[in-house]
């Protein structure tokens, strides 16, 4: 006889998909109040789905470092393949391994040094063509400013004005995703005459433009022979024609690892600069602390170098202190492939593993005050008694983010840039709501103003 599991304390409601309709209307509220309800580790069911909260330092270690070969990404990310198809996010296993090897140098902290002049210039290009007293929407500017970035640095791609249409379709696909995630949602792509389904096969093909104009391009230097930038998509491009390890790179699989690069590589860094412009622009006092460091640094310099940007200590702290407060990747699933213990508890095979970065970075028994925005209590002290996953903005283990140190450097360079230029003040028409969907977002967008530095 079957031994009967025991299950972690959670939520138990009489009507099915009780919890999934709370987790997908508010998951924020929702995985908060599991938390303070129930600790560090609860359970409830999406339908018929076993899934585990995670909502301690060790447990999630043990899921992303420890025992990481025993979970693969979980729904969310299957769901994304739908765009991103089997690029670095998506893939798994010896393939995903192998990718990995073949992109990680472009994230080298040599090569990102490489790339700071593209990042002052762009970030300089943009802060030109903003008006004084004008009010912008800061998020679509960062937007804008970080796929810029990106393309050009990463892909060696200049963004043309004929494809404006990205931000629009980002979002499209990223509110498909969510829908899809819904119970039963997997019904809503069998009519294909839905509006839903139409809109995201429009954005995808839009991107997909964009994303095979830019390998055309590399291709088309290639068998010219011109003389030609190292940047990824070549490395990616010559891959495809040497590659004996994997087998030969399909233009399928070249167009999934340049998607992924291409919008992965930007939205984060907007979605983390957006949060620390609104606080910043909430709390005056750290604004003036902030700038006080970007004067002393920049100060009587015409040009800025690769240098300077290591003096910018409370920049850092600043950004640092942004994203605990708003992760742009507010939340990480994966999915048992083989019964494991976590704490005391057996967790079957199939089981989804959930673990909130935004529910535990505000937690009190790691960040006293947890919900005030303070930079200062990251000192080298604070930092070194912090245990490693009460802190993880870009996930953690084989699987984190390739491109942290790319986005860090980015994100301190237009912080300070852009603030030694322009005050940013939020208005009081400004309507601040979480739109939590693959990424943190602000739903209405952020509306400010902008004056110029004295």
């Amino acid at each position: 006889m079957k031994e009967a599991i025991e299950y972690p304390p959670g939520p138990k409601d009489l009507f099915p998909y009780a919890i999934a309709r709370k987790f997908l209307r508010d998951p924020l509220t929702t995985l908060t109040i599991l938390s303070q309800t129930y600790g560090d580790i609860s359970h409830f069911k999406f339908g018929k789905q076993n899934v585990y909260f995670l909502n301690h330092p060790n447990y999630i270690e043990d899921v992303l470092i420890t025992n990481y070969k025993n979970f693969i990404k979980s729904k969310g990310l299957q769901v994304s393949k739908r765009l991103l198809g089997s690029g670095l996010v998506t893939s798994e296993g010896d393939y995903h391994d192998h990718q990995r090897r073949l992109i990680q140098p472009t994230f080298y902290p040599k090569k990102i040094k490489l790339y700071t002049e593209v990042m002052i210039k762009k970030t300089l290009n943009l802060c030109d063509t903003w008006k004084e007293g004008s009010v912008i929407d800061i998020h679509n500017e960062m937007t804008r400013l970080t796929l810029d970035i990106i393309s050009k640095t990463v892909l060696g791609y200049d963004i043309k004005p004929e494809d404006d249409e990205i931000g629009d379709s980002l979002l499209i696909c990223m509110e498909y995703f969510n829908r899809l995630l819904m119970p039963f949602g997997e019904l809503i792509e069998k009519i294909p005459i839905l509006p839903i389904n139409k809109g995201f096969q429009k954005a995808k093909k839009n991107l997909d433009t964009i994303v095979f104009r830019m390998i055309n391009e590399h291709r088309m230097k290639l068998e010219k022979k011109e003389e030609k930038d190292n940047d990824l998509l070549f490395t990616l491009l010559q891959a495809q024609d040497d590659s004996a390890e994997m087998g030969k790179m399909t233009d399928q699989q070249l167009r999934d690892e340049v998607m992924t690069i291409f919008l992965a590589g930007h939205e984060t860094t907007a979605n983390a600069l957006t949060w620390t412009f609104y606080l910043l622009s909430t709390h005056p006092e750290i604004d003036a602390k902030l700038q006080k460091e970007i004067y002393s640094v920049f100060s009587h310099k015409t040009d800025l170098s690769f240098d300077d940007i290591q003096k910018l200590e409370y920049t850092t702290k600043v950004l640092t202190e942004s994203m605990r407060l708003y992760p742009p990747a507010w939340a990480l699933g994966r999915q048992a492939i083989n019964d494991c213990k976590i704490g005391k508890y057996t967790i079957p095979s199939g089981s989804i593993i959930l673990m909130s970065q935004y529910v535990m970075h505000r937690n009190p028994l790691y960040f006293p005050d947890p919900n005030t925005f303070y930079p200062d209590r990251w000192t080298d002290e604070f930092k070194k008694n912090l245990p490693r996953f009460s802190y993880y903005p870009f996930g953690g283990g084989i699987r984190s983010c390739v491109g942290e140190p790319f986005a860090w450097m980015e994100a301190i360079l237009i912080t300070a840039i852009i603030n030694s230029l322009w005050k940013v003040t939020n208005i009081p028409s400004n309507k601040v709501v979480l739109k939590p969907l693959i990424t943190l977002r602000p739903k209405y967008g952020m509306r400010m103003k902008i004056t110029r530095r004295d």
